[in-house]
Parts: C-alpha cells; structure tokens; sequence
C-alpha cells in the first residue's frame, strides 16, 4: 500500500542543520535506518520519509505508518495532549542515545551522535501531523530562515495557556441610614459686614507696629447677663488691611505729587514736615543735536570652507543600493563574484577564496584549495528587516575528493556610499572574519 503523503515544499524556504559538519538531511535515511537497527522503532515512526524531486530542489514526505493523517492545528484538543508527551519521551530516549554515540571512541559513532542531537527539530507546527493519533514529522532537520535550532524543539507546539477571566459580583451597597439635616444655626444678632466704609483719611501715616493695648481692669463684681461676642475668621484682619491700604494709596501719592497748600487749622491737623514731598526742580541742557555717521564696519575675513571629499568607490566592490534594500530586493548581488576572507588554507597558507555565483538569492559556491581539491556548495541569500544580507549554505560543501568542507555564514550591512561590510562566521562560537567582494566576468 503507497504511503501517504503528509507534505510538500522547496528546500529553498527552509535552512537545514547539522552536526559534525554534515548536514541532517544528507544523511536522513541513513539516520532512519541507523535508528531502526538500534531497536527504536518509536522514534523512527516519528519521522517522516523523504523522497527529493529528480531537480533536487523540492522534497515530498511520506508517513512512515498508516492510518488517518491529520494536521496539528486541526486535531482535538486531547489528541494533541497525547501527542506531546508521546514527544517529549521519544525526544528524551534520541538524547540519551546521541549522548552515548557521543561518548564512544569511534568516529562514525560520534557522527551519528551529533546529527541525532539536530535530526528533530523542525520549522514549526505546520510541519507536524498525527497519523492514527501518532505524531509525524515533515521537514526534520530544518529550521527555519534565519532561524537557530531551538533549544526546547517543542517550544513552538505549547500553547500558552491563558487563565479564564474569574467573573466576581459585587453585591449592591444597602442604603445608608438617612442623616438627620443639622438644626439651622440661630444668631442672636446678624453679623457685621466684614467690608467697611474706609475710615476718614489722617494725615499721620500708619503706624509700623500697632499699640498694644492693655486689656481692662475686669469690673467689680455685678451681676450682669452674659454678652455673646462675635467671632471673626482669622482671614478677616488681613483683607480689612488690604482694603484700608488700597483707599489710603491714592491720596499719599497725590499728596507727594502736588506741592503742599496751607491747612486751615479748624479743618485738620498740618502734617509734620517729613511727610511733606519737596519740590523738584529739573532742568535739562537742551542742545541741538548732532547727526553721527554710522561706524563703518570692519569687513571679518573670510573663512575658508574645506572641500567636501567623497569617497571613492573601490572597483567592482558590492553595493547594496539602498533604495533596493528599502524595497527588500537584492539585485544587487546577482552576477558572479570573487569571495576573498581572512581564513588561511592550510594547504597553500593564502587567504581562502571563493567563487560565488547567485542570482535572484540562490546559486552556488565553489571553493579551490591546493592540490587540485575543488569543493561546491548551494547558496541562498535574503535580507533582515534591519537590512543586513546574510548568505548562507544548507550544509557543508561536497569536494571532489569526496571529502567535505565547512561553509560559513556571511552577514553584510551598506557602509560608507552603501558599500558592503561583510564578515564571515564558521561557528556560533567564531570570531567574525572580514569578507571581501569583487565582481568578476565568469
């Protein structure tokens, strides 16, 4: 009976991983047939079989058991829960198994070891289906673009479960006992205003400090009804000085202003002789006036502007044109191109090189060392919302000595006049490397 097919897709879309510089994907059925000899059947149902199209380019899975396929997002709930922890120990016994090949003397052993610690993982939850209830992976050993492998694999199949929203009804507050309105306050007699007319005008000024006036002898003692004494706010003493310093300001300046007129001695009293103003006499030169001729002004030198020098642009140099990166398009790197890093061979002691040739983000790499050993390798290349370019290889690169060859991953950003600063990284855990373009003919 043909096996169902779970899933399709492009190589292209997806980054493969590794280990042991060999990619996962290179080695999968061997991978499968290495788990099956070793008695782990559960774990070899789990994944699901390649098939790769006669281009090379596009890949089928199969499930490797039959019954009913359907996908993660669309089954139920508890088929789901089943599903992963059926995951999570057939994820438990692939590491204790890869542990233990990477344990062993032999180099083979440790190979194995290394590509089953990254055979699992997979680009997300649209690449998981459950057959007969079991889990099936499509697209294991890859990842997606410009993604890492995940330390938790199954992170991406979690959900994370929000709480219920807890619903409280607050009861509705009783009534509060109604208050009995206060009694209105009854006065023996109204309140004076707290505003008065102003008091008569006195040519003696005011005071700086006011009398002190003793309190009265308390009289003898008589029997007399008790007198209820009205009580002002403290606020009210202040505004009744306001008010008295407002009315009493316009005649002290008009009485400075004006020169002093006898005082009829029946009408009030003459203010003292440091109260009165003194007359001013001013008397002011009245020349006739010179026109002066404006200062001629002193020319200032003139400041030489330094000549705005622009950079050359190194010949054939990469160039990523900035209004292609806003579009998110990478024309620029088509064509063919002479890749030069800060790695030397250790065969000839020079500088590695490459030969790129890309176009529309894919193509191939070539690699020649000494000793006649040539290397290729597939390429794709894409760009970051933050416009840096990465190029990378889904593996290593096959030489004709059938020996293999690590790639490395370029990131490139626009410099100065937009002209690429590239780095190279072999490893996570690599020093960046200067990587420099040249655009060749072939």
């Amino acid at each position: 009976m043909a096996k169902t097919l779970l899933r399709s897709g492009d190589l292209d879309d997806f980054q493969a991983v590794g280990g042991g510089g060999q990619a996962v994907f290179d080695s999968a059925l061997q991978i499968r047939e290495a788990l099956r000899l070793r008695k782990q059947q559960a774990l070899v149902d789990c994944l699901a079989i390649p098939q790769v199209n006669d281009e090379g380019d596009r890949v089928d899975w199969y499930s490797p058991i039959e019954g009913r396929s359907v996908s993660w997002k669309a089954a139920e709930e508890e088929a789901r829960f089943r599903a992963l922890r059926y995951l999570e120990n057939t994820l438990d016994s692939a590491a204790t198994l890869s542990r233990k090949c990477l344990q062993s003397p032999k180099t083979a052993q440790q190979l194995f070891g290394s590509l089953l610690e990254k055979a699992l993982q997979f680009p997300g939850e649209n690449h998981l289906f459950l057959v007969d209830g079991k889990p099936v992976i499509t697209f294991w050993g890859f990842v997606n673009l410009n993604e890492s492998a995940r330390e938790d694999v199954l992170a991406c199949l979690r959900q994370q479960e929000t709480p219920e929203p807890f619903m409280t009804i607050v009861p509705e507050p009783e009534p509060e006992p109604e208050v009995p309105a206060p009694a209105p306050v009854a006065f023996s007699q109204a309140d004076e205003p707290l505003l008065t007319a102003a008091p008569p005008v006195v040519a003696e000024p005011p005071k700086a400090e006011p009398a002190v006036v003793a309190p009265p002898e308390p009289a003898p003692a008589q029997e007399t009804a008790p007198v209820k004494r009205r009580r002002y706010g403290l606020w009210a003493l202040p505004v009744a000085a306001a008010v008295a310093a407002a009315v009493a300001a316009p005649w002290i300046l008009n009485s400075r202003s004006e020169s002093p007129a006898p005082v009829v001695a029946s009408e009030r009293p003459a203010a003292p002789a440091a109260q009165q103003a003194p007359a001013l006499a001013v008397s002011l030169p009245l020349d006739q006036a010179e026109v002066v001729a404006p200062a001629a002004k002193t020319p200032q030198p003139e400041v030489e502007k330094a000549p705005l020098v622009i950079a050359a642009i190194p010949k054939d140099a990469l160039v990523m044109d900035s209004q292609q990166v806003r579009a998110g398009s990478t024309r620029f790197l088509n064509g063919n191109w002479r890749v030069v890093m800060d790695v030397k061979d250790r065969s000839t002691g020079k500088d590695v090189t490459m030969r790129f040739q890309i176009q529309n983000n894919k193509g191939t790499a070539r690699i020649v060392q000494g000793h006649n050993l040539s290397c290729r390798a597939e390429l794709f290349s894409g760009l970051h919302d933050t416009g840096v370019m990465m190029i990378k290889s889904r593996g290593t690169a096959r030489c004709n000595d059938g020996s293999r060859y690590p790639m490395p991953e370029i990131s490139c950003k626009g410099g100065t006049n937009d002209v690429a600063e590239c780095s190279a990284r072999f490893d996570d855990n690599d020093t960046p490397v200067a990587v420099t373009f040249r655009k060749t003919g072939a």
